[in-house]
């Protein structure tokens, strides 16, 4: 049995005795069955030497059975999806939804505008908190105000500025009031993970098309910062009298000679007998969510904004990293479905062009208190970096140009 979801079903799912609203999709590779796909990869100790190290590698129990899996994209990847697509619609002007903007065009004009459906932490995140509005700080305006004091007793101020604070979870860890600011959990969890995994190996090699050889010279930084490198050391950086090598200064650390053959054990993608998708809208999370006014209006747009985050992001597709692109396998591509407090189950028809009708009629059904203050596509408020973050990424650029890396001590 299956149902078309109508304004009136959403509501009764979350205003009734339905828990959840989930879906399921069974994924194979781009290249088909038993093609490598690349998990995403993390640092490890410098001695390990383990095949797929770099892996989140996990058993899960399949049929009584325990499986080894692999984590594609995790739950914190996936809000972020889902995020994106929110800020395509938004953007396209097809989705109502009150976003906050910064405004960095000043320090990076090649990124020009984050949103707070753009920065990994939402309105938390630490762009916005060292961002102004007006001449003070975005935290102590009246719009971050509204959220810094929202509380899952009343989310109604955290509703009116950043909704899907309340959908993908915030924790306000570092503002004024530290572990003790405004902290809602996830309502919305999506996650896909390789079943019956076994890892590969990645191998990489150079032909340097110049026959430029290593022992051609050593390599220097240079003083010139626009010639990033020198062989000679009267115009490289200098050092305790020395010049500064660039790495152990061999050619190839500018990219030139050959590289020799080799092969990546620790990050060199994985087999997987399918990939699962797993996603699960918590309805009772929703309810225990309150509001001083026009609580179930609230979270009837919150339920819906929900559907349209996972069905927009769905619909984008699944090429997560370069060399896993994943594809639904026939006919088991996502499908949603209630579930009862019994456990029962209604399987729910609905797309992205119905999702979003239903979340603008739901949208138009708020009491005044709640209404949202801007249409489609316009910010609530747009800030500039203060002083002082101005100055972190003006000089971090300096530094990724000279060529250090992101997160390098």
């Amino acid at each position: 049995m299956s149902q078309n979801v109508t304004l009136e079903v959403l509501k009764e799912l979350v205003e009734g005795d339905a828990v959840a609203i989930r879906g399921r999709a069974v994924l194979d590779p781009g290249g088909g069955p038993g093609d490598k796909v690349f998990p995403p990869s993390h640092s490890v100790d410098k001695g390990a030497n383990k095949p797929g190290a770099k892996y989140a590698f996990e058993s899960r129990r399949r049929n009584g059975c325990d499986v080894l899996c692999v984590l594609l994209d995790s739950v914190q990847s996936q809000a972020n999806r889902m995020e994106e697509a929110l800020q395509s619609l938004w953007s396209e002007r097809q989705l109502a939804l009150p976003v906050i903007a910064v405004d960095l065009s000043e320090v990076a004009p090649d990124i020009g505008t984050i949103t707070s459906l753009t920065a990994p932490h939402r309105v938390a995140d630490a762009l916005l908190r060292d961002s102004l509005l007006g001449d003070n700080l975005f935290r102590y305006s009246p719009i971050g105000h509204s959220f810094t004091d929202a509380t899952i007793r009343n989310a109604g101020p955290l509703f009116k500025v950043c909704p899907t604070g309340l959908i993908f979870g915030i924790w306000d860890s570092t503002g004024p009031r530290g572990g003790l600011g405004a902290k809602f959990a996830r309502t919305l969890t999506s996650e896909i993970v390789g079943i019956g995994v076994e890892p590969g190996v990645k191998t990489k090699s150079r032909i340097d098309p110049a026959s430029i050889v290593t022992k051609a010279a050593e390599i220097y930084e240079a003083k010139d910062a626009n010639e990033r490198w020198t062989h000679e050391p009267k115009l490289a950086k200098q050092k305790t009298g020395a010049p500064v090598k660039i790495g152990d200064g061999r050619v190839s650390e500018v990219n030139h000679s050959n590289v020799p053959p080799t092969i990546d054990t620790l990050a060199g993608g994985v087999t997987i007998d399918y990939a699962e998708h797993i996603v699960v809208l918590s309805l009772a999370a929703l309810r225990r969510i309150g509001f001083s006014d026009g609580g179930p209006e609230a979270r009837l747009v919150l339920a819906a904004l929900g559907l349209v985050a996972v069905l927009a992001s769905e619909s984008r597709g699944h090429d997560l990293r370069s060399r896993c692109l994943l594809i639904p396998r026939k006919g088991e591509a996502l499908a949603l479905e209630a579930v009862a407090r019994d456990g029962s189950t209604l399987r729910l028809e609905i797309d992205l062009d119905a999702a979003l009708v239903l979340y603008g009629d739901a949208v138009k059904a708020l009491p005044p208190s709640l209404e949202f203050d801007k249409p489609a596509g316009e910010p609530i408020a747009t800030l500039t970096p203060s002083p002082k973050l101005a100055y972190l990424i003006e000089r971090s650029r300096e530094l990724a140009a000279a060529g250090s890396a992101i997160g390098e001590e």
